[in-house]
């Protein structure tokens, strides 16, 4: 029994120091994308700057644009998430709408602006992000069908999931191109002109 112990707390500790280390490659990665560029950093300028070689780097990332894009990895369990946490009566555009501001306030930072500027820059990484963007709109669609007890392939639901990654991609174009109201106010301005062409 204590043996069984000893090894499961191994195992808790390497996988801590893992994560631990993934976290400080990507967030030195992302540090000097910001402060360099993309393109003139170098996979050996992160390794040294996260203190591991460059044959370790490759344990966790295989390229520069996974590094980048893998920051953003978590956004479509977070708008599930965000679909989950909302009153199941809500008309399926309210309960978007509200799902995506309150995921906005996550994702309204300083360096989080200045890393999808980035992405938007960079055609290396911007087809990335497109393809990211469907990801999202299938899980946006599963959860909205999830939470009010429909079919996965409910058309009301995809409809306004697609709607809506329309408008995730509206609002963080104007919040990026200088708009400094915030991107939860870019939504509801999206989703209130979406409103008003409806009526």
């Amino acid at each position: 029994m204590q043996t069984v112990q000893k090894n499961s707390a191994a195992i808790g500790l390497r996988e801590r120091k893992r994560a631990e280390t993934h976290a400080r490659i990507q967030a030195e990665a992302i540090r000097l994308f910001l402060e360099r560029g993309f393109e003139t950093t170098t996979l050996d300028d992160i390794a040294e700057a996260a203190d591991v070689s460059r044959r370790s780097l490759f344990h966790y990332f295989e390229s520069k644009e996974e590094i980048v894009l893998s920051a953003r990895a978590d956004f479509p369990t977070i708008i599930a998430e965000a679909i989950g946490q909302r009153p199941a009566a809500e008309s399926l555009l309210e309960m978007v709408e509200n799902a995506l501001v309150d995921t906005a306030t996550r994702y309204g930072s300083t360096q989080t602006r200045a890393l999808s500027r980035l992405i938007r820059d960079t055609p290396a990484l911007s087809a990335g992000e497109q393809a990211k963007y469907e990801h999202v709109e299938r899980a946006l669609a599963k959860a909205l069908a999830d939470r009010k007890s429909l079919p996965e392939i409910d058309t009301a639901c995809r409809v306004t999931a697609a709607t809506a990654i329309g408008i995730l991609k509206l609002a963080v174009e104007a919040w990026l191109a200088g708009n400094d109201s915030g991107p939860e106010k870019n939504f509801r301005a999206a989703f209130d002109t979406l409103r008003r062409i409806a009526g």
